[in-house]
């Protein structure tokens, strides 16, 4: 049998503070019963995986509420409007750790899940050098932490990671999941 889309009936925003949306949608299901489904709408985001030429991968470990935890961060944020998202990652990176070098012309994109319309978007910086201090924003804590390329490694195969899916694209992308 071949899925098709199903139809929306309705949609309405049920929660906005911040960067953060949900939105109620209805939908009609392919048996005809409508039911709710609660959507996580946000702008697209972009992220790092920064390497310096000893091959550790720079990251930010954060207290993150959701999974109620400190977990290695890739630098990144949210797209701001008229930037690509390597322009973003790039600027993200600068930010939030300071540190800068060679941008490779791959990017990987992934959904960030089956209930947020949202891509997101990996860029690999090589031979990064810390070039300025960290600008972190108001909400962000913690200082830049050189993990181990095999640390990382199993960290993004633990899924201990906020963007572990842009992680293991990026890591394959480079060999190193092999």
């Amino acid at each position: 049998m071949t899925q098709k889309h199903w139809q929306e009936i309705r949609r309405e925003i049920v929660f906005q503070k911040y960067s953060q949306t949900i939105e109620r949608r209805d939908y009609k299901l392919p048996d005809g019963r409508i039911d709710e489904y609660y959507i996580h709408v946000a702008r697209p985001g972009a992220c790092a995986l920064a390497l310096t030429p000893d091959k550790k991968v720079v990251t930010i470990p954060q207290y993150r509420p959701g999974p109620d935890k400190v977990l290695h961060e890739l630098p990144g944020g949210f797209i701001d409007e008229h930037e690509s998202p390597r322009e973003a990652a790039v600027r993200e990176l600068l930010e939030e750790t300071g540190y800068s070098g060679q941008v490779e012309s791959w990017t990987g994109t992934w959904w960030v899940d089956a209930y947020a319309e949202t891509k997101n978007t990996i860029v690999i910086v090589t031979d990064c050098q810390l070039a300025a201090q960290p600008q972190l924003g108001a909400n962000e804590f913690g200082e830049v932490e050189l993990v181990e390329l095999a640390d990382f490694v199993t960290q993004a195969r633990a899924g201990e990671l906020t963007d572990a899916g842009g992680a293991m694209l990026a890591l394959d992308h480079l060999g190193f999941l092999r």
